[in-house]
């Protein structure tokens, strides 16, 4: 992330499956929406209340889009970190219009309120870095991190 840009985390849902395209060098692009309701305890009624859904219009790119398409679909609660950028344009009728969208950096389920399994593939070095299991041959844990 350079200097000077907006960073944010969003908790929401997908209000649609994500939709990918390919640009012509090949690159994914993976576009959906998000829908944030914060809950507001209402001491009136003594009840909780959802507040204003915000929708936030997201885009990954390239294996995070592949990725996205492959893990998530309408619905799915998740937690996405990101930059917001600014899209401006010109209409045919000659307005101009802007839009803020999320660039997603990462985004994941939200284990809040259900579980998920984790079907990764890791890179070779980082696969068992941290695993628990005896080396073989070795009966001693090094209490060093394993880099």
């Amino acid at each position: 992330m350079s200097a000077g840009e907006t960073p944010i985390t969003v908790i929401g849902n997908l209000t649609a499956d994500p939709e990918v395209k390919f640009t012509p060098s090949g690159a994914a692009l993976a576009k959906f929406t998000i829908a944030s309701t914060p809950r507001i305890f209402d001491r009136e009624s003594n009840q909780w209340k959802d507040g204003t859904t915000t929708f936030f219009r997201c885009a990954a790119w390239r294996s995070l889009a592949e990725h996205v398409a492959e893990s998530v679909t309408k619905g799915s609660r998740v937690v996405a970190f990101g930059r917001i950028r600014q899209h401006n344009w010109q209409t045919p009728e000659g307005e101009n219009r802007s839009m803020l969208a999320l660039e997603i950096d990462e985004i994941g389920a939200s284990l809040r309120f259900t579980t998920v399994a984790i079907n990764g593939r890791q890179p070779a070095d980082a696969a068992n870095a941290w695993s628990t299991d005896q080396p073989s041959g070795d009966s001693k844990f090094s209490e060093q991190p394993p880099f």
